[in-house]
């Protein structure tokens, strides 16, 4: 069984470069933050909110506690 508390979805307070949305992202699916940021970048050349979508999560999602 997964641990609830290692499957929240949290912005980092370190490793970050903007917003730790993407570090936090990377850490929660188990991959590199830089793909993910590289994969936010390359979206963006997509039409959509992506922009929109990063601010929302920045100020939605909680600062971990370490």
């Amino acid at each position: 069984m997964t641990n609830p508390v290692a499957a929240r979805l949290t912005r980092p307070r370190q490793g970050r470069m903007i917003g730790g949305v993407c570090a936090g992202i990377a850490k929660r699916f188990g991959t590199t933050p830089g793909k993910v940021r590289l994969l936010a970048v390359l979206s963006c050349l997509l039409p959509g909110p992506q922009f929109i979508v990063y601010l929302v999560l920045w100020l939605a999602l909680p600062e971990s506690e370490y």
